[in-house]
């Protein structure tokens, strides 16, 4: 007969090591469930990674990046312009003057040395002067300061112990020129509309217009595109590419005309291809510009865009384009 005080029930102690039992069937559970589910995401982190190289190499572009980007730009674009319309000067100083300091630089880096401090303010000057001034005021502006960046140019040279040969300090001189014709004076066209009754609805409407074309380019020349369009410039341009980019450009062009513009809706065709023209214009003319500085983007800025010029070469001359139009249409 068992003493009282030893008891005669292990009730208890099996209890607790069946709990404890328990606890580590659990434990080794949900480490083998976290163990796989870590397995998993790298492994899907890995499949979208090589999705995405394999993205990049047959676009030029990281498409994630990109596509993060362009939609921040739209919302500050579109807030500027919508909010309060003076508030865009701001933007439009800071592109340009990034893209002409991306410019100037590339140019330095080939050789050609482009004054950047003067090209910069020159570009950021004729932002305001073209706003609150007019066509007039900003062409002064933009002459006097083409004139500027020569005068610091030739400072720079006769206060250099080397000179320069005389053939290199004009070809820096057209360099500078070229920067201010192509950024700034495209780009003031821009900042004139912004400023015209309705100008900014028109700066929107060519802008859709312009990301409809980069879109239709994109997803045809993705899909279908087999026939380079200027191998020689721009080797991933097809023309498969180019006809989808006019498709795309055509029907939003008819779209904003009609809902936003005003306009009859014949006038967004003769809309979406003036404007698909000019953007590819301007695609293919900064891939000769950076084909002939031998580099691949003109800086790495945005990631997954290049420079900020690579992402406003379509939209610079468009710009001209969408002004002229509308003084046609509005005078």
């Amino acid at each position: 007969m068992p003493r009282p005080d030893q008891g005669g029930d292990d009730r208890p102690t099996d209890q607790k090591r069946s709990a404890k039992g328990l606890r580590q069937d659990f434990d080794a559970r949900a480490r083998a469930a976290r163990t796989d589910f870590e397995a998993q995401l790298r492994q899907r982190k890995a499949d979208f990674g090589a999705r995405n190289e394999a993205l990049t190499a047959r676009t030029g572009r990281n498409l994630p990046a990109a596509i993060g980007i362009a939609l921040a730009f739209a919302v500050v674009m579109l807030g500027s312009l919508l909010i309060w319309t003076p508030s865009f000067m701001v933007v439009a100083a800071f592109l340009l003057g990034v893209g002409v300091y991306e410019l100037a630089s590339a140019m330095r880096f080939a050789g050609r040395d482009v004054p950047r401090i003067p090209s910069v303010l020159v570009a950021v000057g004729v932002v305001p002067a073209a706003y609150l001034g007019g066509q007039i005021p900003a062409l002064f502006t933009l002459l006097g300061g083409i004139v500027f960046i020569s005068l610091w140019r030739l400072v720079e040279v006769a206060l250099a112990r080397t000179k320069p040969p005389a053939a290199n300090v004009v070809r820096d001189l057209t360099n500078g020129l070229f920067v201010q014709a192509y950024i700034t004076l495209l780009g003031a066209c821009v900042v004139l509309l912004s400023a015209q009754p309705d100008g900014k609805l028109w700066v929107i409407a060519f802008i859709l217009v312009v990301v409809a074309v980069d879109t239709g380019a994109y997803a045809t020349g993705l899909n279908l595109g087999k026939h380079p369009m200027a191998p020689r410039i721009s080797p991933k341009k097809t023309w498969e590419g180019f006809a989808g980019s006019v498709a795309a450009s055509i029907l939003v062009g008819i779209i904003v005309s009609w809902l936003m513009l005003g306009l009859p809706w014949w006038m967004g065709i003769i809309l979406g291809v003036l404007i698909s023209g000019s953007a590819t214009l301007g695609d293919l003319t900064e891939s000769m510009i950076k084909r002939d500085l031998g580099i691949k983007d003109i800086s790495s800025f945005l990631p997954g865009h290049g420079g900020l010029l690579d992402r406003i070469d379509s939209i610079l001359p468009s710009a001209a384009v969408a002004y002229v139009l509308y003084l046609v249409v509005n005078h």
